[in-house]
């Protein structure tokens, strides 16, 4: 498939804020048929990002430019399930046999989104960023209270925004539309500013579904429960909850692009020989 001559000539749909409840209510059907395979392959995305981490000299950065690689994992493991088939370990490799120059340049602009959001932070609020990267013994809660640091972390995201949203769909872009990372970038920036409504709704119900709501479980179980079985019930609702909301925040990259990009069309079969085909 040739790729789009430019941003503008990518097609999306525009869609009411309502979509966002849309989003959640499809990505939590898609886990629910397939819990502990969604579970294997985050927590395997997770512990690959975090072995990248360990890498001498470049582990710091190296994350930035795998994300994009592993995600496209991610994207077409809930492709392939939209179409009948089962989430599988072997997903996460297929961004490597993607168009792997322009998923790296993604991650190019990640690294960038989050340099812009640091480099903002530290200008508001830079002694107080300090002891929370070197000083283990470093009191988190106070410093996390004080209005200057969430006055810098909050302008520091608000500068990252536009790229931000410039990666969102971008590496979906890349693997099923076969776009350029220049036209990815674009393309996806255009459609989240279009549907910021249903991803604000999205994000909102997904935080009070997947963060408020466990928390005021947990507050409760540990009245409940006091002591070392209260704090292990605790840990083990957190654990859980966080990794149920982002396993099903990994399926709504999928659920949303698909919803935004390829709106009203029919899936597009499973190959003969078993091959999953990236198209949308």
């Amino acid at each position: 498939m040739t790729g789009p001559a430019g941003a503008g000539d990518v097609v999306f749909t525009r869609h009411g804020a309502r979509r966002g409840v849309d989003w959640l209510r499809e990505s939590w059907r898609m886990f629910g048929q397939a819990r502990a395979r969604w579970l294997v392959l985050v927590v395997l995305y997770y512990l690959a990002m975090a072995a990248a981490a360990w890498l001498p000299l470049i582990g710091q950065l190296a994350g930035f430019f795998l994300k994009p690689v592993l995600s496209v994992g991610l994207l077409a493991a809930a492709w392939a399930q939209e179409r009948g088939n089962r989430p599988a370990p072997s997903d996460l490799a297929r961004g490597f046999h993607s168009n792997l120059a322009a998923l790296l340049s993604i991650g190019l602009a990640m690294l960038a989104a989050a340099m812009i959001a640091m480099t903002t932070a530290s200008l508001i609020a830079g002694d107080l960023l300090v002891p929370l990267f070197t000083d283990p013994k470093a009191p988190v809660d106070e410093i996390m209270r004080n209005p200057r640091l969430q006055l810098g972390l909050a302008a520091g995201a608000l500068m990252a925004l536009p790229l931000t949203l410039a990666v969102w769909f971008a590496p979906a872009l890349v693997v099923f539309q076969d776009a350029s990372a220049r036209t990815a970038l674009g393309a996806s920036l255009r459609a989240a500013l279009a549907n910021w409504r249903p991803i604000a709704v999205f994000w909102i119900v997904a935080f009070a579904l997947g963060v408020m709501l466990p928390l005021l479980v947990v507050k409760l179980a540990s009245g409940l429960l006091p002591g070392a079985p209260g704090d292990y019930v605790e840990m083990m609702l957190l654990a859980g909850s966080a990794m149920v909301l982002m396993t099903t925040v990994h399926i709504a990259d999928y659920v949303s692009y698909r919803d935004i990009f390829h709106a009203g069309e029919t899936l597009a079969p499973l190959g003969g020989d078993g091959e999953r085909r990236g198209q949308g």
